[in-house]
């Protein structure tokens, strides 16, 4: 380990077996509704896409500050950026790099290049797919 902690990056801080990701649950693309979820001491080489998404939606289902996301259709993951990687100018998602999408619900995090310190979103496929048609915002 250098000798300044200043000189390792965040993306490898931590071992696999417990790091800490960004599940940004997104309730509307057009009104840019999300809110970021952080969750600790997690272990990529056990938990699948299934195991965060089941985290997440136990969270939104038991915490108080999750009620106006209960009725939300939540149902696919993807990839939003990594810890020293590019972000996208989108606020609410990245829409470009389809193949980011977590279809495989059953390996492991980190075979899907997960670190510490990523951001994934957490959200309607239906309305994602809506929404790259047709990338209109209500808000402004």
């Amino acid at each position: 380990m250098p000798a300044d902690f200043s000189e390792v990056h965040t993306n490898v801080a931590r071992p696999a077996t417990s790091v800490i990701l960004t599940v940004r649950v997104i309730k509307s693309f057009e009104y840019r509704v999300h809110r970021n979820l952080v969750l600790k001491d997690i272990d990529l080489t056990t938990a699948t896409v299934a195991d965060l998404k089941k985290l997440v939606l136990d969270t939104i289902r038991t915490q108080a500050g999750w009620k106006p996301y209960r009725t939300a259709v939540l149902d696919i993951m993807k990839l939003y950026t990594q810890a020293h990687g590019s972000k996208t100018t989108n606020l609410i998602m990245n829409f470009d790099h389809d193949e980011w999408i977590l279809a495989e619900e059953d390996r492991p995090l980190v075979e899907l290049g997960f670190e510490n310190e990523t951001e994934v979103s957490f959200f309607s496929r239906e309305a994602y797919d809506a929404f790259k048609l047709d990338p209109k915002i209500n808000w402004e």
